[in-house]
């Protein structure tokens, strides 16, 4: 017997806001959070942009200001979207004795993990000579490896149930959410926490990502990261976090919980072509698109609006325009898509978790966020992918793709509670 499978409480950080619904309204605005790279100096680099967030504060996350040194920043934000989302759900983790913890798991992934550690500490390797490896922090590992948000988050709330960490690149967040449906689902947990966090705006990360030529070279804000144009030439960095709370339908109910949607289907797979390039006709993702659908057990023609994952690269949104009409057929036309990662960038292992809020949000506001900056659209990006402007409308269902480096690929439905 399976489980229905709600969303109870939803959190997030990104370079648009602090929270949920900042976030939320500076990406239905098109307002983009992309601007010039402050964390270091980019005079020697070809990409100029980044989404970062800026200001923000640990403190009120951790249980000791002491401990933030102990947090590399991409667990610092994981640990600000759990709070949001567990404040949200009404559960007290801590207190509530009829809560048995062993059946509350965490579920919560990165694509990288703390490469800003990673940098800061061969940095004082390699410049301290013959003292280098005792210059060494013994954090250093305990602060990069990509797990250690999932151990924190377990740690602060007592959480002793099934879990792990997803490291899967762009698709992390989105299989972390995907898993945790199903272990709800089939039984393993009654409440788990998914999600996912990145913070890659650092030098050795650019570097990396620009040599790939992945990455928009523009020196224009407001034409960087440009999915589905014509004029786009690749992504750009964002930052942040998203994190979920699911649970099962009956623990919602009897504990009287606010239902902010629920997930209904899940597919991962791969492509089985290139290592950075999406399978060229689309077969891989919409083969993924398929199985969700099926999973959910719905008409392919109840999906109301897809969030594409769309990062702007000249491959990636030719590729998935194919997928969507490789799926859905002729329909794929009559189907508003659009992609919020002109406002927010691409944070990597947390977009997934955000872009499923983002529909919850649709779907519960019955507004429809636009693709910021599409102005002039490509040929061979034809569908409705929502220019400029957001767009109301009633949906029932949303649907959101996640494709990841390694040739990986995840698609979550997500429907109204009713």
């Amino acid at each position: 017997m399976s489980s229905r499978v709600v969303v109870t409480g939803i959190g997030m950080i990104t370079s648009a806001g602090k929270n949920v619904n900042e976030s939320w309204q500076r990406v239905l605005s098109g307002d983009t959070a992309i601007d010039n790279i402050t964390r270091f100096d980019t005079s020697n680099f070809k990409v100029k942009l980044a989404a970062e967030i800026k200001d923000f504060d640990p403190a009120p996350f951790v249980e000791d200001r002491k401990d933030i040194r102990r947090l590399d920043r991409f667990a610092q934000y994981a640990l600000a979207a759990v709070h949001e989302a567990v404040t949200s759900s009404g559960i007290d983790f801590k207190n509530d004795a009829g809560l048995d913890k062993r059946r509350c798991g965490i579920i919560f992934g990165s694509g990288i993990g703390g490469i800003e550690t990673l940098e800061t500490e061969i940095m004082k390797y390699q410049n301290n000579g013959e003292k280098g490896a005792s210059r060494v922090s013994p954090l250093y590992i305990p602060m990069l490896i990509a797990n250690i948000a999932a151990g924190h988050i377990s740690i602060k709330y007592g959480l002793e149930g099934h879990g792990f960490c997803p490291v899967t690149a762009c698709a992390t967040s989105a299989h972390a959410v995907g898993e945790a449906f199903r272990a709800i689902k089939h039984g393993y947990a009654d409440i788990i926490i998914a999600g996912g966090s990145e913070s890659a705006i650092t030098p050795t990360a650019i570097a990396g990502f620009q040599n790939t030529t992945t990455m928009s070279t523009s020196a224009d804000k407001n034409a960087a990261l440009l999915a589905f144009d014509k004029r786009r030439d690749g992504f750009i960095m964002g930052e942040g976090s998203g994190a979920l709370i699911m649970e099962n339908y009956e623990s919602a109910k009897k504990r009287g919980a606010v239902i902010y949607g629920e997930v209904v289907g899940y597919c991962a797979n791969f492509d089985a072509f290139h290592i950075t390039s999406p399978e060229q006709t689309g077969k891989g993702a919409a083969n993924a698109i398929l199985g969700a659908i099926d999973d959910a057990k719905i008409d392919m023609n109840q999906i109301g609006y897809i969030n594409a994952h769309g990062t702007g690269t000249a491959i990636n949104d030719k590729t998935e325009t194919l997928a969507l009409k490789r799926a859905f057929g002729e329909n794929a036309y009559n189907i508003p898509v659009s992609s919020t990662k002109g406002v927010t960038g691409h944070m990597l292992g947390a977009t997934g978790a955000v872009e499923s809020i983002f529909c919850i949000k649709t779907i519960n506001d019955g507004i429809l966020p636009p693709t910021a900056n599409l102005r002039e659209i490509d040929p061979e990006c034809d569908l409705d992918y929502i220019p400029l402007n957001a767009r109301e409308k009633k949906i029932d269902y949303a649907l959101s793709t996640s494709l990841g480096f390694g040739s990986t690929n995840a698609v979550l439905i997500i429907k109204k509670f009713m």
